[in-house]
């Protein structure tokens, strides 16, 4: 009786095994292509984001937003500035001191409207963020003025639901639990 168990357990085990190996992997969720990110840009994003266009002050989605969160590429959504490093600069826009992480930025030089300006661009989207300018506060006296167009809040409280959780460390001892 001793030696059927151990059959019957050893047919069991290679058909477990048999079955596992057959089985069809686990279908992934298809990631959508830039083609497909991009066309789910609305027409004001796409001015901003692919043609470099500017909203207007004080009449944009981000620019007096106070709710503690993320604000992430609208194409990619890479997360570029925390409202941590968000300030009230008066021009009507979203302004930052800097980046959360600076890799996901680029900085060009920009000469249109006869002027020398710094341009700020998505890396991974090269989307048309905004500028950087020289008058910001703190030690590094930047100003990251940022078109609410090219960005997507994602407040703090559904960070982690919407697959930030590893940046809610940033947040840590400024939220109640």
């Amino acid at each position: 009786m001793r030696n059927s168990l151990k059959l019957a357990l050893a047919v069991l085990a290679l058909a477990a095994c048999k079955a596992a190996v057959e089985a069809p992997p686990p279908a992934r969720e298809r990631k959508p292509s830039m083609e497909e990110k991009l066309k789910k840009l609305t027409p004001l994003q796409h001015k901003v984001t692919r043609m470099c266009g500017t909203e207007p002050p004080f009449d944009n989605e981000y620019w007096d937003n106070k709710r503690p969160g993320i604000y992430a590429d609208v194409v990619t959504g890479d997360i570029l500035f925390s409202s941590l490093d968000k300030f009230d600069s008066g021009s009507g826009w979203p302004s930052f001191t800097t980046p959360v992480k600076p890799e996901t930025i680029e900085e060009k030089k920009d000469a249109t409207l006869g002027m020398e300006r710094v341009e700020v661009r998505s890396r991974a989207s090269d989307s048309h963020l905004g500028h950087v300018f020289h008058d910001g506060p703190g030690p590094k006296g930047l100003r990251y003025c940022i078109n609410s167009a090219a960005l997507r809040f994602v407040p703090f409280e559904e960070m982690e639901k919407e697959g930030y959780a590893e940046y809610l460390y940033l947040f840590k001892g400024t939220q109640k639990n």
